[in-house]
This record gives C-alpha cells, structure tokens and sequence, in this order.
C-alpha cells in the first residue's frame, strides 16, 4: 500500500469576522461608562467612607469596612478597617498626597471625579453615566437575544462544559497557552462563564442595588428594600459587585495584553479576528 502525502498545516494566520457591529459599539460605551461610574462613584463614596450590613448605618463602630484618617498631632495617617483587621494605608486610601502634602480623603483625588471633595458633582456624573450604561445594556441584550448572538457566541457546547475539556482550558491559561486554529474561532469555556455572569449576574445586580438606594425608587418599590435587607445593604452589595466588575476588567485587559493587543483591538474595532494556524503535532 503506497503511503498517503500529508496535507502540510497551514502556516499563515486566517481572518474571521467575529464581532458584529452592534457588539463593538456597544463594547466601547461600556468602556466609557464603567470608566466614568467608577471614578464618580469613589467621589461619592468619599462622602462617608463606611459600610454597613442592614437597614441603618448610624454606628460608625459596627462599619463591615471604613477607610478612615487617624490624626497624632499635627500629622495624619489613613488606614482601611475590614470588621477587626486594621490595613495601614496612608498615601492612598485614607491620607493621600497633594502636591507633598498629606490630605485626609478616603480615595485619593486623582482616582474621583471630580477630583475636589464634590457630592453633588459626583452624583451628577454617576446618574447620567448610569442611565447611559443601562440603555446601551438593553440594546445589547436585544441584540444579543435577537440576532442570537448569546445562543451561538455565548452558550457553551457540550464539549466545552465536561470536566477534562476545563481542566486543559484552565492549565493553558496558566501556562499563557491561547488556542490556535478551529478552536480559536469561538470563546473558551471560562469566557463564556465568566461573560454569562457578568451580564446575568453582576451587571443586574449592580444595577438593582443602584435603583434600592434611591428613595424616589424606594417610595414606588417598596419591595426591594425589603429583599436587598436595606438601604445599607443595598450600598454593601452594590461596592462589592462594583469591585467584582472592576476586577474582571482588569483580568480582562491582562488577558487583551498576553494574547496579542493588536490582533484583539483590531477585532473589537474592525471586527475582524486573525486565526494563528494549528501548532504542529510534536
């Protein structure tokens, strides 16, 4: 029997069209939003640094976190108290530096807007940021359920959800192994997952607890003080599902960075995506 040539791999990279314009478009917005709802959001936290379990939070001693300013004398230092755990923080949270000087702030002012101590100007900025970014969510939701871009981009396989298959996936992503060929035409598993729960869980989250701490909300839904345990709580949940976000975008970006900056911007700007050809079989 004469042996069979093998078809050689190819060897030069393939493009994709993996992102729809309404997904870019609406991918930037959120950029622009989350970007905006963070730094205003930190301003108007300033405004008391403190959170609490419950539906009241008059006692300062009883705060599940605070960031607070510690004055000996005629200096001050900051510090960060999560329940009994003290974390010294001066030069960042607590007691920041303006030009050499030490000012008491729980986030420094570079990391608010606006910059100065301002209430008032935050809450403007985090409203309409906030508004913005949940109609751009429901756009894309549309879009997403409508053009059936969750069922085919988002939905795991039943390939991609067994035990083995998660098992390589989470080992390549820590040995920085990214996937190559037919496997790089779609989202990984841990993508999927962890996009699902954002969009399902976190954003909806996030956005519910923002509505409970408004007493004009309050007075037409009663209700959702009632299942968030509060107002203080709703505040409690809404930081930490801000901090989860803020944690998967920067998880996000590394992931941009490792992976080929050029070749993810250019398919979140062009939508075109370029497939690296199979490794070879060792």
């Amino acid at each position: 029997m004469e042996e069979q040539d093998q078809v050689p791999a190819p060897t030069e990279d393939s493009f994709v069209y993996r992102h729809a314009v309404t997904v870019r478009v609406t991918h930037w917005i959120n950029v622009i939003c989350i970007t905006f709802l963070l730094l205003s959001g930190l301003q108007i936290f300033n405004a008391h640094p403190r959170l609490y379990w419950g539906k009241y939070g008059a006692d300062h001693d009883h705060a599940a976190l605070s960031i607070e300013t510690l004055e000996n004398g005629n200096s001050i230092s900051g510090v960060t108290r999560v329940g009994s755990l003290v974390i010294p923080t001066t030069g960042f949270l607590g007691a920041s530096e303006v030009r050499g000087e030490l000012y008491p702030r729980a986030f420094p002012a570079w990391l608010t807007i606006p910059s100065y101590q301002d209430l008032a100007g935050g809450r403007r900025w985090h409203f309409f940021f906030a508004w913005l970014f949940v109609t751009n969510g429901l756009l894309y939701m549309l879009y997403g359920i409508g053009a059936g871009h969750f069922r085919r981009d988002l939905k795991p396989n039943r390939d991609q959800l067994t035990a083995h298959h998660l098992v390589l996936e989470i080992a390549d992503h820590a040995r920085l192994r990214f996937p190559r060929g037919q496997e790089a035409r779609r989202y990984n598993s841990l993508q999927k997952m962890t996009y699902l729960v954002v969009l399902f869980v976190l954003l909806p989250l996030m956005v519910a607890t923002g509505l409970t701490m408004s007493p004009g909300v309050n007075a037409a839904f009663p209700l959702m003080l009632d299942l968030f345990g509060g107002r203080q709580s709703a505040r409690t949940i809404h930081f930490i599902t801000a901090s989860l976000i803020v944690t998967f975008v920067a998880v996000h970006i590394a992931m941009v960075l490792v992976s080929g900056v050029w070749n993810n911007m250019r398919s979140m700007i062009t939508g075109y995506y370029a497939i690296k050809p199979e490794r070879p079989p060792s």
